[in-house]
Formats: structure tokens, sequence, C-alpha cells
């Protein structure tokens, strides 16, 4: 056993003590160690539940003959972090969670892990973790928030930011929004549409470090401690054989996870993960891949906000197991990876049926024939910007109009907000990328804001921040190189015509190359924003070439 290095023999003597002075028996030092890497805290819905899960993978696995032990890990709430300081630490915290885990499982020699994570970026950080420390790992999720009703409609999050927006048109009463304030969150749970956490667990499932389930059983269904037990019961399993995420997280499985996120319609932060764990295997993921795998790839769900279903939904319609089982049965997906069932994901897929061909369509059938994602190139983005292509609405695949520039989102919201921005612009929001923001702050407050002034259908969005997979609309984000080391978005001027083709891949603005290179001279770089602290760090980090530069999409 790995723990035999902190719990076997003369020289071990100390650390034997200290686990006595944890009130470990003699018994429990005799099994594997497992850890139980656990994000439960009191800010984050999607966490408050997270106690009881580790309860219940604790008892699977000392059932199963382990050992568990927990340990904590970090989750921010994206929610409660929007539209101010707090999101520039959200998208960072990813790697300090995995930094942090893998600190932990190696300063303790864990002979395996549990993880339990739920939220946006504890899910991926957890996954990089898992590849690094390489002992036997299962993933359960805290589970989806069920959706909430208003005037008889389902809704959720996105839909709460909207109305405010509608509140700002004058579209909505401070009444209407405290009924969507009080319903649309209903329950625990990470937020009940598509958006990155759920996406995330979803494709955790695809990737084989999840149990089916993991992504859209719902927070407080009771079949979700169910799931926990299972996990503990699989980690075990996993130990015994010696199957550790390396041999689950493969080049094919990542290819097989980018296939299921086009399938599913999943959020565009999707992203900066999946090239992250990827490349934490060693496999060089370039963002354009996406659009190869789309282009065979049928979106076959529109899950909020592209449509009115969410996750209890897509749960009750057969899960992530029903969708990657069209996508076998099509010859879309490498069916020998192994997963923690045990099985390979072909064999762990079989009898999983589709019950609902409104929630999950068939193949003949699906909402597109290319997936959920595209990657936009052109004079803008040399490198690459991404956007949400099953949440656009069909009038906006192609659009042409003029740039209204801003240099931050709070800027770009009071314009909004103030109706200066007419059918037909172009919202410019830079200086919000990895360095520049610094922390590539996520832009839904501006694209609720352009869904509740009635502009979705004809407006657009463009940034080199980031959005939430509750952002609808022509929202094109993760443009790179970001304008704060001289990407071509610092270029753009008031007024410039800019030109989208999201079935083309492209976004250009229709200036000149030379003169673009005359901007380019004149620019000079703008002062950071930060110069101390965590944000400061992890701005020079992002371009020193280290593995955190992954972020910069390439």
């Amino acid at each position: 056993m790995k723990s035999d290095n902190v719990k076997v023999g003369m020289q071990q003597a100390p650390h034997r003590s200290l686990f006595n002075a944890l009130g470990m028996t003699e018994e429990e030092m005799k099994k594997p160690l497992v850890g139980i890497v656990c994000s439960y805290n009191e800010i984050v819905p999607g966490h408050m539940n997270l106690d009881k899960i580790a309860q219940a993978v604790k008892l699977g696995v000392a059932e199963a003959g382990g050992t568990p032990v927990m340990f904590p890990a970090i989750a921010v709430c994206d929610g409660i972090a929007m539209g101010h300081i707090g999101m520039k630490y959200s998208l960072v915290t990813r790697d300090l969670i995995a930094d942090s885990t893998e600190c932990m499982a190696t300063a303790h020699q864990f002979d395996a892990l549990v993880m339990i994570p739920n939220c946006d970026k504890n899910v991926p950080g957890l996954l990089m973790a898992a590849a690094r420390v390489n002992v036997p790992t299962v993933f359960v999720s805290g589970g989806p928030m069920l959706a909430g009703h208003v005037k008889g409609h389902k809704t959720s999050l996105s839909s709460m930011f909207e109305a405010v927006g509608s509140y700002a048109a004058g579209k909505m009463t401070e009444e209407d929004v405290n009924d969507f304030e009080c319903h649309a969150c209903p329950t625990c749970g990470s937020c009940s549409g598509m958006y990155t956490a759920n996406s995330m667990n979803c494709l955790t499932e695809a990737l084989g470090m999840g149990l089916p389930g993991n992504g859209t059983i719902p927070a407080v269904y009771s079949e979700r401690l169910k799931l926990a037990k299972r996990a503990g019961y699989a980690v075990m399993e996993m130990y015994k054989k010696n199957i550790c995420p390396r041999d689950i997280i493969t080049k094919d499985a990542i290819m097989n996870a980018l296939t299921v996120d086009m399938a599913l319609g999943c959020s565009t932060n999707s992203m900066l993960h999946i090239p992250a764990i990827a490349h934490e295997i060693g496999f060089d993921f370039d963002i354009a891949m996406a659009n190869e795998v789309s282009a065979r790839t049928p979106n076959l769900c529109h899950l909020a906000p592209a449509g009115p279903t969410y996750m209890e939904d897509l749960n009750e319609a057969g899960g992530v197991y029903a969708v990657i089982n069209q996508l076998c049965e099509a010859g879309l997906i490498n069916e020998d990876c192994m997963t923690v069932t045990g099985k390979t994901i072909g064999e762990a897929v079989k009898g999983h049926k589709n019950l609902n061909p409104e929630v999950i369509r068939p193949m003949a059938n699906p909402y597109s024939s290319t997936g959920g994602l595209a990657v936009l190139k052109g004079n803008i983005a040399p490198d690459g910007s991404v956007v949400k292509r099953s949440a656009v609405v069909p009038e906006m695949l192609q659009h042409e109009g003029p740039a209204r520039v801003f240099e931050c989102e709070e800027d770009a919201i009071a314009a909004i907000k103030g109706g200066k921005i007419v059918e037909g612009d172009v919202v410019v929001i830079r200086y919000e990328g990895p360095k520049g923001g610094p922390g590539m702050r996520e832009m839904l407050n501006p694209t609720s804001a352009i869904a509740g002034m009635g502009l979705g259908s004809s407006v657009a969005l463009i940034t080199d921040g980031r959005f939430s997979g509750a952002s609808r609309g022509a929202s094109i984000g993760h443009i790179s190189p970001e304008a704060a080391v001289g990407g071509p978005i610092a270029l753009i001027e008031e007024g410039d015509i800019i030109s989208i083709d999201i079935d083309a891949c492209t976004i250009n603005v229709k200036v000149s190359d030379e003169e673009l290179a005359k901007r380019k001279e004149a620019w000079t770089p703008r002062e950071p924003k930060v110069t101390t602290g965590y944000l400061a760090r992890y701005a020079k980090m992002v371009t020193s070439g280290n593995r955190g530069a992954v972020l910069e999409l390439k």
C-alpha cells in the first residue's frame, strides 16, 4: 500500500502516533487509506449538501474494506461572485483546487481518493488533481438543483439574471422580479440548466471518472445518497484492480467527452477546462478540434438556457449514458475506454435507453446536424474564440454590425441598461481576459442585460473574458490573444463593422491589415488593474509558459 509510507515500520512510529491522535484504530491503519476530498461549505448552494454525500461515501468505503479520511477543497459560487471583483477570483480557484488537492493527497500518501465536487471550477480542478496524483479515484458530485417554477413555467438562475434586465427595460415590475427571486432557485444543488457545473459533471461521466447519474440525479433525491455509497464501493474495486485516473483519462476518453459535449450543448467554459485536463495527461489539446468533432456530432439536447428542459428532465429521460448510448450506436464514441464502473464505456452504456425523445432527440431528428459549440477564428481572434452555437437563435448565426467598445464589464452594462445599445450593434468588452482582467471574468450580467432589454436576437457580444453556460444569444467569448497582450480585440475602434458567421466559424473586423498594423504600432499596454496579491501573481503566471498558461486558448 502507498500509505505504508506513513504507517508501517519503526521509522513511521511518529506517524502512527499522529494517527492515534486522530482516534484511528490499529485495524483501520491496516486498511487502504482513502482520501475523501469534499468541497462542502455553507456559502455555495451546490455544496451545502455535500456533508451528507461525504458521509454516504465514507460508509461505502468502510463497508468495502477501506479507511475513509475526509479533507476539504474550496469552491466559489459563480452566481454570488458575479458582477463585482469577486468574479475575478472564480476561474483562478480551479488551479488552486488542483494544486492544494495534489499537495494534500501526496503529503499524506493516500492509497485512493473519492472526489466530491459540484460547481464550476472545482469539478475540473479535482479532475486535474486526479490525473496528477494518479491513485484509484472515483468522482461523485452533489447533483443539480431542481428547476424553479414562476407563473407556471420552469425557470432557473439565468432567468433570474434576465429578469433584472427586463426590470431595467421597464418590462417587469419589482413584484415580478421578487417572484423570480423567491422561486428561481428552490433547492440545494448546482444551478438547474446546462451551465458550467452541470456540463462538467456530465462530462465526468463521459470521461469515465463518474458513475452513471453523476451529472443528472438531482441533489435532493435519495438516489444521490445511494450513488455516493456506490462511489465508495467503486473506488475500492478500482484499488483492488489498480485502475488509476491515467488509465481512464486518455486522449480517446477526452475526445469522447468532447463528442458528448457537442451532443449535450455544454457550456463554452468546457473549452477552458477540457484543455486543462488534457494538459495534465500530456495531451496538447487544440480547441480547433471542437469544430472537427462538431461537424460529425449532432446536437441532441437543448437544456436551459438553450431550451425549456432542465437537468431533472435529462435525468428522467435516461441521463448522460442514454445520450452516449445513441452516440455509440452511431459509431461516434471510442467504446474501448475504461470507466470507474469497471467496464468500458461501450459496455457500461448498453441498455441505457432514451426514455424521452423530446428531451434527448434521436440521432435521426437532432436539433442541428452539428454540435452545440463552435470555435470561431478571424482577424479579431487569430487563436480562436468560442460560442455556444446551440443557444444562438437562427437569425443571429450570421450578424454584421457596428462595434460598441467598452474597456470593462461595468461600463457595458451601464450602456445596455441606459438604452445606448440598439438593434444590430456588436458590444465589445475587452481587457477582461486571464491577464487583463485579471482572472477572465464571466459575462453573464451583460448577456442577461441584453436579453432582458429584448435585444437577444439582434445584438451580439464579443469579449476576451468568458461566458457562462447560462449565457445565450450570439455571445462570443474567450477571444485570444486577449487585449492585455496586444491581441486584435484591443485595436477595434468605436463604429468598426464586425462580421460574425457562426456557421462558417469566422469572426472579423472589416478593417484592412494595413490599418490594423498601424493601430498595433500606436497601441500602448494598459496599467495592470491589480498589482498585489494572488490575482497579480496569477496574471503573471498565465503568460509565463507554465501550466497555468493553458488558460490562454491556442
